[in-house]
């Protein structure tokens, strides 16, 4: 039987068994020879361990030390070599957006990739996974170093045992890091633990966000390590029993196993940590910089050139440059206005509620007080509140030098060890202090502005970033430049009164390149001023309003100061002041149109009551009964990769005394109702995030992402389609109604962006839509989804009931019912189509006695008889009559003289009583009713004669 040698065969442990014993055995390198090898013996306990330093001698089962060159962890293994994924690691990609999303992107080629010192995220929409697994014989720790410099990435780490159940942890999403690379560290089980780095990229357009890096993965707590790890090239140990590796100082080198570093020879260099030496090539111009001296004590400085750190090139070689001489002394300048210069030359602040132009401090006059904030137009020495650093863009790491130069009219980036670093400038600004002329006002005050006059000189992609954090949270890129640019300046203004840092942060660019190719491109800050900075200095004074003891006082809020008396006036209703310029009543600006001021005369809005004119009236609305709050999605959009998304648009429209209700909120970093307070929130009238479906997390929740304001003040009311400089064309909605106009919300917001010269725009129409109660519907246009169809300019129309104008007379009739059984009815009715709501009540409907046409058909039959019967008594009546009187002129006539002029005789010009008698029987049978119309129709003298007209044989007419 063949005895192997120990080179043929290599010891290992079995599983620990359940009395905790377990055994040593030989295992040959060539699979299926088992004979010949060494007996199986008992092995250590299972929870037996090395220390630091120390491996397990397999063969005596005992610790040693680890010679030079190498090193142990002990229960721990390291991996900080990265040129390709170590044993153990795996890396899966795929879509985070479901089926039921609608993803249908290819995500194969979305992974983790090493790139020699760290291993890299996935950049895309994709989700990629980066996982290892390893059993614990007693409880140990995982421990790394990561740099997430992105939050348009989601970053998770989290771990699962062997059932693939997660560990319960205070919050698996990972922080943001701001000064390159954070440290995290998590508690691990004994057992199977499966270790996870999980990434999705959320973005749509725009640059692709930077990559996730994690390097130094350290995880402790594995029953035992039997050998030693050589140190890996660029790092070295001479000591034996050693856990770490050093670094090889720059302009040295090692390779793997070191136990020392070898010197470069004169004409290379090394950056630190290097594993071999470079040829020094030529100094040229590029490889210094220039710099102005501080002001000495003569009140002198001068220009000097300095080798760019770490100097890579040679002097000696053939064509290169040496450093320019220095420039002649010259006169300080002035210090900034502010300072003051001091018997030694430097510069000082003024004391409190004085300023200066620069050279010498003056006391604030009476009536006044000092402005204070920070003015830097003089650059020999870069202020104290400011700081410069470069950042790598190969690493991520910071290299602790300075990255901008002062040069006396300005301060510019110098150059870095590569193009791809970033250079940076920060000033930081602890706390704001408004002066005694700003009210607080949390709604709408502007709490500071800064301003900065800048170029920038490119011959490739160079580009400059204006970053703001706020209490050290994650810094937001404000905006930034691309290619060359002319002298111009930048304003923004700080609405939260908190500890804040401005950064600066130039690329030449972003081609990952060793060397420097590019440093004569640079950007210049010329000036920078901020205002209201706490402690800071002043260069002017600004009347104040006055106490009784003489002294500054705050107006209260909504008044402005009076030129004349120093005393604080209230603003005129439905103005509001411009905080600012608080001074005459120049400085209240009336609302628009259907708007009104605040209590505190700080904003105008509306308070739900409309009134609009309509013909030779008004109509009267009344919105109150609209939410103060509410939210919509518009339709989804999807990306290339075929993620699904939405914008969601949050709108508080009126009442609240002008309350910026709406919020949209940033929550990529963790998911709703987490602890997680940075999220990054927006809070106006209108507001609009992105929402990405998701089951990152394993289960399907929406994800809010960049949020932005678009609606920061309310300009006004009205039915007009154009106001403000702000259109609302009647195209992008048809079907308004032309007897009720729509009404149009007309809002503009603070932020301005290069397409958005005067800030985004908002106009909201509220259209009558009877049939549709309560929220009603909210849209956009259907030509714009997105509800903008530029960026700047937003569209929406809300179709509810509660825009219909309130009920007046002039909106229902009165109906009156026929006549039945003697009761007539009324019943008022809303005109239709209805469009109005509430205002008047419909009047409650009437019923009243009437007289029907029976009746007075009757009444009318009855008269026409008792008329009929009267005329027929009537004419009966005067034809007798007529016969009477014709009798008695024909006796008459019988009885005249036959001479002319001859009166008649006594008896026979009368009628003698009793010749009427036939006549009384005829007509006097009783006192009827005919008999009185005789009596009254008769002519009679007084002593009861008739008077009958007689003619005389003269012609005249004579009276018997």
């Amino acid at each position: 039987m063949k005895t192997y040698i120990q080179s043929e065969y290599h010891y290992e442990y079995t599983e620990c068994d359940s009395s905790g014993t377990r055994w040593r055995v030989a295992v040959p390198h060539t699979p299926g020879l088992c004979t010949g090898l060494p007996d199986p013996i008992k092995g250590t306990e299972c929870s037996f361990s090395c220390n630091a330093g120390q491996f397990l001698d397999m063969k005596e089962q005992t610790c040693k030390l680890c010679g030079e060159g190498t090193y142990s962890l002990g229960t721990g293994v390291l991996f900080d070599e990265w040129e390709e994924l170590p044993h153990g690691f795996s890396t899966i990609s795929n879509s985070q957006f479901t089926e039921d999303y609608g993803a249908s992107g290819n995500c194969n080629m979305s992974t983790w990739e090493p790139h020699g010192d760290y291993v890299a995220s996935n950049t895309d929409e994709c989700s990629a996974t980066l996982m290892y697994s390893i059993n614990l014989k007693q409880e140990g720790i995982v421990s790394f170093d990561y740099l997430y410099p992105d939050n348009n990435i989601g970053f998770e780490f989290f771990v699962q045992n062997d059932q693939c159940q997660p560990r319960e942890e205070e919050s698996r999403w990972m922080k943001t890091t701001q000064k390159g690379w954070n440290h995290h560290q998590v508690t691990l089980t004994k057992g199977n633990n499966v270790l996870y780095w999980k990434t999705t990229a959320f973005y749509l357009g725009g640059d692709v966000p930077k990559p996730v890096l994690v390097k130094k993965i350290h995880v402790t707590g594995v029953a035992y390590t039997s050998e030693c790890f050589p140190c890996k090239p660029g790092t070295f140990t001479s000591t034996s029993g050693t856990s770490t590796c050093q670094l090889c100082p720059k302009n040295t080198f090692s390779t793997r196993g070191a136990t020392s570093c070898t010197p470069c020879e004169q004409d290379k260099y090394a950056e630190p940590g290097s594993s071999s030496c470079t040829p020094r090539p030529p100094c040229t111009e590029k490889d210094y910089f220039y710099t102005h001296t501080p002001c000495d004590t003569n009140g002198e400085t001068q220009m000097m050139y300095k080798w760019i750190e770490p100097k890579i090139c040679s002097e000696s070689v053939k064509d290169s440059v040496s450093l320019p001489a220095s420039g002649v002394k010259k006169k300080c300048p002035p210090c900034n206005p502010g300072f003051y210069q001091t018997n030694s030359s430097s510069c000082e602040p003024c004391p409190i509620n004085s300023y200066s132009n620069g050279t010498t401090c003056n006391k604030c006059p009476a009536g006044t007080e000092a402005v204070l904030g920070f003015e830097y137009k003089w650059w020999n020495l870069l202020p104290s509140n400011m700081r410069t650093s470069v950042m790598s863009g190969m690493n991520f790491d910071y290299q602790g030098r300075s990255g901008w130069e002062v040069a006396g009219d300005y301060i510019y980036t110098s150059a870095g060890s590569s193009d791809n670093d970033y250079v940076v400038l920060y000033l930081n600004i602890p706390y704001f202090s408004p002066p005694h002329t700003v009210a607080e006002d949390g709604e709408n005050n502007v709490v500071s502005r800064i301003t900065f006059v800048f170029d920038m000189t490119c011959s490739v992609n160079c580009q400059l970033f204006f970053m703001v954090a706020e209490n050290s949270e994650m810094s937001s890129v404000i905006k930034s430049w691309m290619g060359t640019q002319e002298k111009q300046s930048y304003t923004y203004q700080i609405n939260r009164n908190a500890n804040t840092t401005f950064t600066w942060a130039f690329q030449r660019t972003k081609l990952k390149e060793m060397g420097r190719k590019y440093t004569l491109d640079m950007a210049k800050i010329y000036s920078i001023n901020i205002t209201n900075a706490k402690d800071g200095v002043a260069s002017w004074c600004q009347p104040c309003a006055l106490g009784t003891d003489s002294l500054c006082v705050s107006c209260p809020t909504g008044n402005y100061i009076d030129k004349m008396t120093s005393s604080c006036i209230p603003c005129p209703p439905n103005t509001f002041l411009r905080t600012y310029q608080p001074y005459a009543v120049e400085a209240c600006v009336p609302c628009g149109p259907g708007t009104h001021s605040n209590d505190m005369r700080t904003a105008c809005f509306s308070d739900c009551l409309v009134s609009v004119p309509s013909g030779k009236g008004q109509l009267q609305y009344d919105l109150s009964s609209l939410p103060n709050m509410t939210t919509f999605v518009g339709p989804p959009g999807f990306t290339s990769k075929g993620m699904k998304y939405y914008h969601q648009f949050s709108i508080s429209l009126c009442g609240n005394q002008g309350k910026k209700l709406a919020s949209c909120v940033e929550n990529i970093t963790g998911v709703r109702g987490s602890e997680d307070d940075s999220w990054r929130s927006v809070s106006s009238y209108i507001c609009q995030s992105v929402i990405l479906p998701s089951d990152a997390t394993g289960h399907k929740i929406f994800l809010s992402s960049q949020p932005v304001s678009i609606a920061d003040r309310l300009l006004g009311v009205t039915t007009e389609t154009k106001f403000a400089n702000i259109s609302s064309p009647e195209d992008l909605f048809p079907g308004e109604n032309a007897a009720i106009k729509d009404i149009v919300f007309y809002f503009r917001s603070n932020e301005v962006t290069d397409s958005c010269r005067s800030g985004r725009s908002t106009a909201v129409r509220l259209r009558c839509k009877p049939l549709k109660p309560g929220l009603g519907l909210l849209s956009p246009p259907s030509s714009c989804p997105e509800g903008t169809c530029d960026g700047c300019m937003f569209h929406f129309l809300w179709e509810t009931q509660v825009a219909c104008p309130l009920c007046s007379e002039q909106d229902y009739r009165i109906i009156t019912s026929a006549c039945q059984h003697g009761v007539q009815r009324t019943t008022p009715m809303w005109r239709e189509p209805r469009m109005c709501v509430g205002g008047v009540d419909l009047p409650q409907p009437t019923a009243t006695i009437c007289k029907t046409t029976d009746f007075w058909l009757k009444v009318g039959v009855s008269s026409g008889v008792c008329t009929a019967l009267l005329l027929t008594f009537l004419t009966v009546y005067f034809w007798r009559k007529n016969r009477s009187l014709e009798y008695k002129y024909s006796r008459l006539m019988m009885n005249a003289p036959s001479k002319e002029g001859e009166l008649p005789a006594a008896d026979s010009c009368a009628i003698m009583e009793g010749e009427d008698a036939e006549d009384d029987l005829i007509f006097n049978n009783h006192r009827s009713l005919l008999r009185k119309f005789m009596t009254f129709s008769g002519k009679r003298s007084s002593d009861g004669f008739d008077s009958v007209p007689l003619k005389s044989s003269a012609g005249t007419d004579m009276d018997m």
